[in-house]
Parts: structure tokens; sequence; C-alpha cells
């Protein structure tokens, strides 16, 4: 696997001397999430970004370390407060500025991070929250901007809410029937409004994949930008494919609000490769082929012939993500968890067969896997076992039509193994299961089926720092106390 890595990294390296000599796709970034186990370091993140020529990135938190990273690169920021501080910052206008003193204006210095947006909430309104944000999403809104504006940031930047695109929806599936969900209408109008009267930009995740996977009769091709799908006509313009359709119903929306030219940026678009079976490796390079061919020929959308301003979802795999939407969350990553290529992607446009360049630096733990002791394990009594690896692990892989679906009984029990044992960072006691496993140092993949080694991972290295450095400062104190004496 390791092997397989330094290969990627070999051929990564050359690639970024093509890209050098190419211009990448205007108007797009990436989003970079951390609900990962072993999420990798920052500054290796950042220097990815930078190999690929990726100045814009959008973000779900304000975590310090990733802003330091990312501070003196001058790309763009959409910094993200998450949904479980609405309510906070709803409540008390004094939050909202102690918020932003600490994660916007601490990073407005000589060699700061670049902020460009400030993300109130992600996807609040989405139905399965049953309207838990409803009524603190708008005042969380209100305050933030307020806060912004007093600091005199907002020359800068520009506050906005990440919705998900069944905040509206179209009787007819026709874009022209496009208007915000009946039980949001209220507060969706009161928000655009407010982003009107303060410029302020509407910001979806629009997610072309979701449509194919929620309707088993959904036409496949009208998932994809190769004008492959059936062209549905709606008052004199043609729409063959989702994405657009989808994007214009927004657009739709809005002008029955009495809005006609507000800015809206695709928060997230993208395309999984894992957990189903049209989530593959194929298909996604299939998607974002078209996609960054309609970015680079700046045609925008039928209603919005125009540049357009869109953030990929995900720069890498999230191993720890919740799985009730589907297997395949786990998955979105154009790059794995260690920062490898899964599929060709240029992102010039030109539909070059190039692959992203790797991330450098990835150190990994030792060569060695976990599955199962053929001579000791009683297969009527693994079940449970089985049940805590996956619970506490990641066996999204092994569902439905994924690519380690096809393992056999043993096989599937050591991949369970194997994906518990490598996220408790190799502990020999995660490999024990009631004598039934046991640590191999010959490698456990089958076929396309990886069984991964886990990375050593920033976050872990932040901690070893953190207690070498409290050993450090005590041993410092003890020396200055006995100097004293």
């Amino acid at each position: 696997m390791a092997g397989r890595a330094a290969m990627l990294v070999n051929v990564g390296t050359v690639i970024m001397t093509v890209l050098t000599l190419a211009s990448l796709v205007g108007g797009f970034g990436v989003n970079w999430g951390n609900i990962a186990s072993h999420p990798l370091n920052p500054d290796i993140v950042v220097r990815m970004l930078k190999d690929n020529k990726i100045n814009k990135v959008k973000l779900f938190d304000a975590d310090s370390w990733t802003m330091n990273a990312l501070a003196g690169t001058g790309m763009e920021v959409m910094v993200g407060i998450p949904n479980n501080l609405l309510e906070t910052l709803a409540e008390d206008y004094d939050n909202a500025k102690d918020w932003v003193k600490e994660n916007v204006t601490a990073y407005m210095r000589k060699d700061g991070v670049n902020i460009k947006y400030v993300a109130v909430g992600n996807e609040p309104f989405l139905s399965a929250y049953n309207g838990s944000f409803l009524k603190t999403t708008f005042p969380a809104l209100k305050n933030i901007h307020r806060a912004l504006k007093e600091a005199g940031h907002t020359d800068k930047m520009k506050a906005t809410i990440p919705q998900n695109a069944e905040v509206y929806q179209s009787a007819n599936d026709k874009p022209s029937e496009g208007d915000f969900r009946s039980d949001v209408k209220q507060t969706m109008l009161d928000i655009v409004n407010f982003f009107n009267d303060n410029d302020l930009p509407f910001t979806v995740n629009i997610y072309p994949f979701l449509s194919l996977y929620l309707n088993e009769h959904f036409p496949v091709e009208y998932a994809f930008f190769d004008g492959n799908g059936q062209s549905i006509p709606d008052k004199g313009k043609n729409y063959d494919n989702v994405f657009d359709a989808n994007y214009d119903t927004l657009v739709y929306s809005l002008r029955k609000a009495g809005i006609k030219d507000m800015k809206i940026i695709v928060g997230e678009v993208g395309w999984p490769t894992d957990g189903h079976k049209y989530a593959t490796p194929k298909l996604a390079e299939k998607f974002y082929a078209g996609l960054m061919k309609r970015l680079a020929d700046d045609v925008g959308t039928p209603l919005r012939p125009e540049r357009l301003e869109v953030y990929l979802f995900g720069f890498l795999d999230e191993d720890m993500k919740s799985i009730l939407p589907g297997p395949f969350e786990r998955h979105w990553g154009i790059l794995r968890y260690d920062g490898t290529p899964k599929f060709m992607l240029d992102f010039t446009g030109q539909g070059r067969k190039i692959v992203p360049v790797a991330a450098k630096g990835v150190q990994y733990l030792e060569k060695q896997w976990c599955v199962v002791n053929k001579d000791t394990i009683n297969l009527d009594e693994v079940g449970p076992d089985l049940d805590y690896a996956c619970y506490h692990g990641d066996c999204t892989a092994m569902q439905g039509d994924s690519t380690c679906s096809k393992l056999d009984k043993i096989q599937n029990i050591s991949y369970a193994f194997n994906m518990y044992f490598q996220i408790q960072n190799q502990d020999v006691r995660a490999c024990d299961f009631k004598g039934a496993a046991m640590i191999t140092k010959n490698n456990a993949s089958v076929g396309s089926c990886l069984f991964p080694i886990q990375i050593v991972s920033g976050s872990d290295d932040f901690r070893i720092s953190f207690v070498i450095g409290r050993f450090i400062l005590v041993g410092l104190v003890l020396l200055g106390l006995l100097t004293a004496i």
C-alpha cells in the first residue's frame, strides 16, 4: 500500500510541473473537512492545495491549527460556524462579537488568513433536522453580520448560510416552478431579503449523485454533464443535466421572492467513490471531468450564463462521518484519507488524463494488518465482535455494491478487524477479539479491496508535541525553583 502511495506521489510530482503550464479553472475551490479518525497534518494539506494550484478553500469550523496553516498563503477561505453554536450566537450578540474576535479578527493581521466568507451553520434547514435550527439560524446570521460590520470586516468578507438544495423544490421538476419549501418559506424569504439588503451571497449545496441515489427511476445520464441526458424544455430553455436544472430552480425561487440578481455560490458539489453501486471512481471521474469542463467554458446555466463559483466536495475522505444518509458519506474525497488520488482529474478543465498532486511527507504506521486467526476463530460466535469492529471502525466499503462487497466470510471479518485495528493506532489489544484475530506482516488486501494502513495523524503529532511541551515547561519551572533554592 505504501509502495502504491509512493508511486502516486511520484506521478503527482510530474503532474505538478504540467499544471504550472496550464491555467486552472477559475471560480472553484474545495471543501476541507476533518471528521476523520486520523486527519492529515494541516501543513501537509495546505502544501497539497498549493501543489495543485488551488487557492480557495471552504472549512466547516475555524480550527486554529488549520487557520494558522492557511495564514500567509493568500488562499481565499470560507470559515464555518457549526450548527451547535447557532443558538448561542442567536441569543446574545456579545457571543457573536466574541466569536468574530477570536475566529476572524485574530487572523486579520499581516500574513494572516484571507477570509472571504463566514458560513453561519451548515444546511440548517434539512428536513432531517425537524426544524431544530429554524428559529436560531437567521438571528445568528444577523448577529454575525453585525459583529463583522462593527469590526470593520464587511468590506473584505461576507456572511452566508450554506443551504441544502432541498430548501426549494418544484412541483413538476421544471425549474420555472421552483419555490422555497413550504415549512421554511417565510424564514427563507426573511433571509434572502436580508441577503439582498446587505449584498450577501446565497450558498447552496447541489448533489446530482443524491438525485440518483434517492430515486431508482432517475435517469443516470441526467446526473452528468456530457449532454447524453434527455433534454427537458422549460420556458424557452433546455435542461440536459440535473445540476443546471437544480441551480435554475433556485434562480426561479429567488425571482418569486422578488430578487433577480443575487450572487449564488455552490458550496458543495461532488461525487463519492464507494458505498453504493453508483459511487465509483469511474463515475466520479466522469462527473468531475464534465463539471471542470463546464467551469472552464464559463457557460454557467441556461438562466445564468456566467462564471459559476463552486466548491468541490470534498478534498479528502472522512472516515468518521455519519453514515445515516448512506455508506457513501465517508467516501466523498477526491483524495483518500492519506492524500493519494483516486481517479484522473484535470483542474484546468482540458480533460487531460492526469491525477491531482498527492500529499507529501505522509507518515504511515507499521506495515502490519489484523486478520482472522483461522486456527482459533469460532465462526458461530464471532458476530458480536464483527459488529463491534464495524461500529467503532469503518466497514462502509463492504456494503452494497462497494469495492469490498465481494469478499468471502473470512475476508469480511478480517477487513472489519483490520479497520478497527488501524483506527486504534495498531494497538495490539485491538487485534485480539477473544483470540480470534492475529497480527500479520503480509498485506491482507484482496484484489481491488484495499486493507489500509493508517497514517500517523497530525492530531497525534499535536498531542505528542503538547505533552512534550508540558514536560519541558514543568522541567524549566522545576529548574528555576531549584536554582532559586
